[in-house]
């Protein structure tokens, strides 16, 4: 019988995969379970609809955040801090601090999508990153300075 997976099936394919399978492992098992559908030109219509809208999306959100990447890149923060002797801050620069910041200047960047290593400890300027999707991640300057 033909089908066409609805969800990855290990050892059997992926997602949108057509393929034959034996009539009763498709009867009693891929279709009830929500796993595939008999592949008729309805059914192969619409699921090529599906993949095409879901295509569109994904170039949409690829487009719209490598505009934001080149608005970032041109992007310099100024987060002041509370410095003691020597020039040694009290507490740190995180993730959320930047995430903040950049929400100041109208920019919503989620606090996981910031890229730190480990918190910022010291004076000095910085090149953050910042994954905004899979396939694009922009570098924002950031000046830790005297508050």
């Amino acid at each position: 019988m033909q089908i066409i997976l609805l969800q990855d099936q290990d050892g059997l394919g992926n997602a949108g995969d057509q393929m034959n399978v034996k009539d009763g492992y498709a009867r009693n098992y891929l279709i009830p379970k929500g796993f595939a559908l008999k592949a008729d030109k309805n059914n192969i219509k619409h699921f090529q609809e599906i993949a095409r809208q879901k295509e569109q999306k994904k170039n949409r959100v690829l487009k719209k955040s490598t505009d934001l990447s080149a608005k970032l890149k041109s992007l310099s923060l100024t987060i002041p801090v509370r410095v003691g002797e020597e020039d040694r801050i009290f507490g740190a620069v995180t993730s959320q601090d930047i995430a903040q910041q950049l929400k100041d200047k109208g920019y919503e960047i989620d606090k996981r999508q910031i890229l730190l290593e480990e918190p910022i400890k010291a004076l000095g300027i910085y090149e953050v990153p910042v994954k905004l999707h899979p396939e694009v991640t922009a570098t924002v300057k950031l000046w830790v300075i005297k508050a």
